[in-house]
């Protein structure tokens, strides 16, 4: 059974669904000696914001196949390091982006209208209505930075107060924006134009201090900032002088550079709402995240892909399940020609016929590069390290795309793998192979060698490039008979008669080696591999572990 750890507090319903698939333990407030400690043993991780899992803490996972963050943001996990060692880490954006869409606009909602100082006052004994006078959200120029899930939903919600609305994210094109109301400008124009700023964007390297003194005095005079996304994106000194100096009107943060924070210059302003990272913390999402967090770990932990992964490469949401059966085939054809190479390869190219964005053209490359390397490398390869260990190998690995002329239709979609051998080697050519998946959806081996053929990807193989002349089928199939191993199916792919062929039998049996080297020996044949593509290689790797490993 799996082993579960929880480092921070979690719903107790995505517990329960842990605690029915896995052996879990709840450890909340570990140091990370006591973490680094007890980690070896488990198989998985989940954390909140509070445990810090660094390339330390990582390294001592021996065990480490999941890190789960219950949230959006994975700035406390070293998720570089984890790509490194293998370790799949997911999120779970989902179930809080309405949660933190509506902190936001309710900061924004109490900034304008003075809530936090009107109660304050009037639980003091005042009455002081001409104090507190506030304004309206209606027909102010709200400026979104970031369109992602939590940012459209704030749009949306913003657009009914009849506020207008701009949007800066340079990764989402002006069609997303305009789907949702707003009107996509640079960063410098929405700092400009807008009466509210709110924040909705990750913290990676390009936003740390995004908004410093520079971005806040562009601001437009007597305008109000809300950061309910990640501390660190503004400069909090600069924006306490902003407010103290008047250029801002207020100031509502939920998030901060340092967490837990007790001491800052914005606690002594009183033009500021401020909230201990409260975004997603609605019972709502308390619950929806622990159960997200819950069925996606087992569901990893089973090898199955999820779509919440963090360090795969371009899985977009919906999209997984049409993309099954090209990472089936992708890797598949990577075995294959694999099995067919008689040494190590200098480079690979992987060539995507057609529409690429419809089969992800970085994950599919990732399953063709995991399939290709399995059967050759004695460590375990994953889709997340494929590109890590073919750039350790120093394999070479490219990609080609052919979409098809301006004036003609793109051709139908598919794929091809080749592989080069080292300068001098004794089979130094090209080898190459080609799949697409057919009307049912199925994988299809169309080409071998520039050969065409037609058959499953799957099965025993057994191939075999040779001189198309008489008696070479029969050689072959009477050394199978001889040797009490059945064929289930034949095909010959070739240019032309009494040229260069290949010849492809799908076996019933298992192919011993003795007997692939006796073929071998066969006048005529001038190369014969077998591969069974349907089991995992030799390291494990042909489909992420699962409960028997």
């Amino acid at each position: 059974m799996f082993k579960i750890l929880v480092s921070d507090p979690m719903a107790e319903a995505g517990l329960a669904i842990l605690r029915r698939g896995a052996a879990t333990d709840l450890r909340v407030g570990l140091p990370a000696d006591e973490l680094r400690r007890v980690l070896p043993d488990y198989d998985a991780l989940i954390v909140r914001s509070e445990t810090k899992v660094t390339a330390e803490i990582l390294a001592a996972g021996a065990r480490l196949r999941v890190v789960t963050r219950a949230g959006v943001g994975t700035d406390n996990i070293d998720v570089a390091a984890a790509t490194e060692r293998g370790v799949l880490v997911l999120n779970t954006p989902g179930p809080n982006t309405i949660a933190a869409a509506e902190h936001a606009l309710a900061l924004t909602l109490a900034l304008l209208r003075h809530i936090p100082r009107a109660d304050a006052s009037l639980r003091a004994g005042r009455w002081e209505r001409k104090a507190f006078v506030g304004r309206e959200l209606h027909r102010k120029t709200l400026g979104i930075l970031g369109l992602g899930r939590i940012g459209r939903e704030v749009a949306i919600r913003a657009r009914a107060f009849g506020a207008e609305l701009l949007v800066y994210d340079p990764f989402v094109p002006p069609a997303a924006a305009e789907a949702v109301g707003a009107r996509a400008l640079p960063l410098d124009d929405v700092l400009a134009r807008a009466d509210i700023v709110t924040l909705h964007l990750p913290l990676l390297p390009e936003t740390r201090g995004l908004l410093g003194a520079r971005e806040l005095a562009r601001m437009k005079p007597g305008a109000y900032l809300v950061n309910c996304a990640r501390g660190g994106i503004v400069d909090e000194d600069a924006l306490a002088d902003a407010l103290h100096g008047g250029q801002l009107a207020g100031a509502a943060l939920d998030v901060f550079a340092q967490e837990p924070l007790t001491a800052s210059p914005l606690f002594d302003l009183p033009n500021t709402v401020l909230t201990p990272h409260l975004a997603a913390s609605s019972e709502e999402a308390q619950l929806g995240v622990g159960i997200v967090a819950a069925e996606s770990t087992l569901a990893a932990l089973r090898g199955e892909l999820v779509e919440n992964a963090v360090n795969l490469p371009g899985l977009a949401p919906g999209a997984l399940a049409a993309l099954h059966p090209w990472l089936d085939l992708a890797g598949q054809l990577g075995q294959l020609l694999a099995a067919t190479l008689d040494g190590p390869a200098r480079e690979l190219e992987i060539g995507f016929q057609g529409d690429s964005a419809a089969i992800n053209s970085a994950l599919v490359g990732a399953a063709a590069l995991r399939g290709f390397l399995a059967a050759a490398v004695g460590e375990q390869v994953t889709l997340i390290t494929a590109r890590v260990v073919a750039e350790r190998r120093g394999l070479a690995v490219g990609e080609r795309f052919v979409r098809g002329g301006r004036d003609a239709a793109p051709p139908a979609p598919g794929l091809r793998v080749a592989a080069a051998a080292p300068a001098g080697a004794a089979d130094g050519h090209e080898h190459t192979v080609a799949g697409a998946l057919d009307e049912a959806g199925r994988g299809r081996i169309v080409a071998i060698d520039g050969f065409p053929v037609a058959l499953d990807a799957g099965g025993r193989l057994l191939l075999v490039a040779h001189r198309d002349q008489p008696g070479r089928i029969g050689a072959v199939g009477t050394l199978l008979g001889q040797r009490g191993i059945n064929i289930a199916a034949m095909q010959v792919g070739r240019s032309r008669v009494r040229g260069d062929a290949v010849m492809i039998v799908t076996l019933d049996d298992p192919l011993p080696r003795p007997v692939l080297e006796e073929m071998r020996a066969i006048t005529g044949l001038s190369h014969a591999h077998y591969v069974d593509l349907g089991a995992p290689p030799p390291n494990g790797a042909a489909s992420e572990p699962r409960d028997e490993e």
